[in-house]
């Protein structure tokens, strides 16, 4: 656990050596993980889905494909080691950028009047 903490930033260390940290959510998504890395050793690729983004990546994740939930799908990352450090919710974006287009007929009080020919 020593060596992990060095990849990590100050505020990613503070937080994993606090005992409040390990929540049971993060504690069984972590055993799921380990799970799922037993079996894809074995050929089997399966995914583990979860809702908890605020869960740092670990070295012990590299390799694994998880979906995590952005409030309406859970979008699937595969973790490679460049994510260690960061949290799984900044890979899984929860909103979309606004793209206004032209405004439409009817968008505005003049373009009652705009004729269609």
């Amino acid at each position: 656990m020593d060596e992990i903490l060095g990849l990590l930033p100050s505020r990613r260390r503070r937080s994993l050596s606090r005992q409040e940290f390990w929540t049971p959510r993060r504690k069984k998504l972590l055993e799921d993980i380990r799970k799922a890395m037993e079996a894809q050793e074995k050929g089997d690729r399966s995914v583990v889905r979860t809702h908890v983004r605020d869960m740092p990546i670990l070295p012990e994740m590299v390799g694994a494909t998880i979906g995590v939930y952005n409030g309406r799908e859970f979008l699937e990352i595969e973790i490679q080691p460049q994510m260690i450090g960061h949290l799984l919710g900044e890979f899984s974006p929860s909103t979309k950028v606004v793209r206004h287009g032209a405004p439409g007929i009817g968008a505005t009080r003049s373009s009652l009047y705009v004729p269609l020919k």
